[in-house]
């Protein structure tokens, strides 16, 4: 049987939700709009993501002594229009689940920020955290699984600035985060899913150098692995030019990345122009741009290099917040992935997505959104999974409650 069997009616009455709520929502608006400008516990300043600055307002204050508690409850539902029989949304992270009500993650952190030394600590549950440790090497320890982060930091007094972390912490790569109430819409991007790495082990450091500018060097296993999956290291350069219209983001990884040899080297470069103009309206422009050098056994043991797997895409968004509780925010992106390295098929993809969202009370905001995904080859799984299509049109509602630490 169909979830959606009069797919007409269903828009139809789709858009008259939507509309219902946007004029309810304006019509409870009487506070003055607030600026968009975020801030986002488990982010430095120069590897702040570029939608960090849409993160909502002030949550309630949870703090014992000198440690810091935040957390969130993540749920959601998703009508896919496709009526997939694996009941999967293909390509969206982190809400997976098609056509069924589903937890994205439930989250608990514990912060102090170094004076000189301090620490974080992110974990939870959910299909989030299955997702970003799904690479972790056969065998791993099952409680990794639940850690987004955890790390020690040293921030000397004298040293102007410089900090050192050492542990598991989240990527400086692309324009989004792993939390939804950092970000701008719902569904993270393709880019975000396909494209970047969510979190490394290692060493990261980041120095003010000039006013505006912040430059770090990271030392890591590699990507998305608590234990390596080869001997060597992968290094990161990371840079963030901040001014009071704009932010530019720059990040670049390189290290070999194939498992059980350190034969052929992954490269990745992230850029982001975050342009913050007012408290009404905010932008991203993010590209990445990836290449893996395969490697394959010899005769005699050893690897040589082999075929050039390459990726590349960029995504636009624009964040509109016409009243201090609700916005709207269309995403489009383009995704070339010519070798089917990283979505596992050789295809050029797009998507575009429209969010709103309501804030209904501090602490608990909900979104609406609608997203289309297409590929220039039958890829989407449609009704019986013999059956594919180009598109997957998809309608998410999302609740989110959430609270942080004291600021």
């Amino acid at each position: 049987m169909q979830i959606f069997p009069n797919k007409s009616a269903l828009i139809r009455t789709t858009a008259t939700v939507l509309f219902s709520i946007c004029v309810a929502a304006s019509a409870q608006q009487t506070t003055p709009p607030a600026s968009s400008s975020a801030t986002d516990a488990t982010a430095k300043p120069a590897e702040a993501p570029a939608a960090a600055p849409a993160a909502p307002a002030a949550a309630p204050t949870w703090s014992v002594g000198p440690i810091d508690f935040s957390g969130l409850v993540d749920g959601y539902f998703t009508g896919n229009f496709n009526n997939p029989e694996s009941r999967q949304n293909q390509l969206q992270n982190f809400n997976y689940q098609a056509n069924q009500f589903s937890l994205n993650m439930a989250k608990i952190s514990m912060a102090h920020s170094p004076d000189p030394i301090g620490f974080q600590v992110d974990f939870g549950f959910g299909k989030a955290f299955d997702g970003i440790h799904a690479s972790e090497p056969s065998g791993s320890s099952g409680y990794l699984r639940n850690i987004e982060q955890a790390y020690v930091s040293l921030k000397p007094a004298k040293a102007k600035g410089f900090e050192a972390d050492f542990g598991q912490f989240v990527t400086s790569a692309g324009a989004e985060v792993i939390e939804t109430p950092t970000n701008w819409n719902y569904s993270r991007s393709i880019l975000f899913a396909w494209a970047i790495p969510y979190y490394h082990f290692g060493l990261r450091t980041s120095m003010p150098i000039t006013k505006a500018f912040t430059g770090g060097v990271q030392v890591v296993n590699g990507w998305n692995n608590t234990e390596d999956n080869n001997t060597g290291k992968t290094i990161g350069l990371t840079g963030a030019y901040a001014k009071t219209k704009f932010t530019w983001y720059g990040n670049y990884y390189v290290g070999p990345e194939n498992t059980g040899t350190n034969t052929g080297m992954r490269n990745l470069i992230d850029t982001t122009l975050l342009l913050t103009p007012s408290s009404k309206f905010n932008a991203y422009i993010n590209y990445d741009y990836g290449q893996n050098r395969n490697a394959i056994q010899t005769s005699t043991g050893g690897y040589k290099t082999d075929t050039l797997g390459r990726w590349q895409g960029f995504a636009v968004a624009a964040h509109l917040q016409p009243t201090a509780k609700s916005s709207f925010t269309p995403r489009f992106e383009y995704f070339i992935d010519p070798q089917g390295f990283s979505t596992g098929t050789v295809q050029k993809l797009n998507e575009f997505t429209l969010t709103y969202e309501y804030k209904w009370v501090e602490g608990l905001l909900a979104r609406v959104e609608f997203r289309n995904d297409h590929s220039n080859v039958n890829f989407f799984d449609k009704d019986k999974t013999p059956v594919s299509t180009q598109n997957q049109p998809s309608l998410t509602v999302g609740m989110v409650a959430y609270f942080g630490p004291k600021r």
